[in-house]
């Protein structure tokens, strides 16, 4: 998982906003009892970082892999 899949799923799930209070404030068990932020900074991979938040915040297994978006229509694939 790339940071910037990290992001998308925390901003899809939590909101913007809440996404950065969650990171920032947030202890973690499952990294070492650091928040997001601090796992992040330590080397820790996003996708690690991401489970152990959503163990903490009861996201259900259904969400964990992030909305399911529909792929546009391109006409050009046809």
């Amino acid at each position: 998982m790339r940071m910037s899949d990290f992001w998308r799923l925390m901003d899809d799930e939590f909101g913007s906003g809440y996404s950065r209070v969650l990171s920032s404030s947030l202890v973690l068990a499952g990294v070492g009892g650091r928040t997001a932020d601090q796992a992040l900074s330590a080397g820790v991979p996003p996708r690690q970082v991401w489970l152990a938040l959503c163990d903490v915040q009861d996201v259900p297994q259904e969400r964990r892999l992030g909305r399911d978006v529909k792929p546009r229509d391109n006409p050009a694939a046809r």
